[in-house]
């Protein structure tokens, strides 16, 4: 964390366990490791190929990753609604 601008690599790790922090551990109480396991590993699915991220365009990070949904097909932001 000593090299300009190295602060803001974690900012995307920082975000994910703030997101599986208060959407799934803290709604669930785990009686076993096995348990916790099982839910994360559900929540990281839904995370990955069914929720949609703002960020993304309203896609998910499969359908960016795999490239199944091209960048032209997200919908558009207000800035680009303005501009029609």
């Amino acid at each position: 964390m000593d090299g300009k601008g190295r602060a803001i690599d974690n900012v995307y790790t920082e975000r994910l366990w703030w997101s599986i922090k208060y959407e799934e551990v803290f709604l669930h109480e785990y009686r076993s490791l096995a348990e916790a396991r099982r839910g994360l590993t559900a929540y990281l699915h839904f995370y990955n190929n069914e929720r949609p991220h703002q960020a993304l365009g309203y896609r998910t990070p499969a359908e960016v990753y795999w490239g199944l949904v091209s960048p032209i097909d997200h919908p558009p932001t207000r800035k680009e609604q303005s501009l029609a």
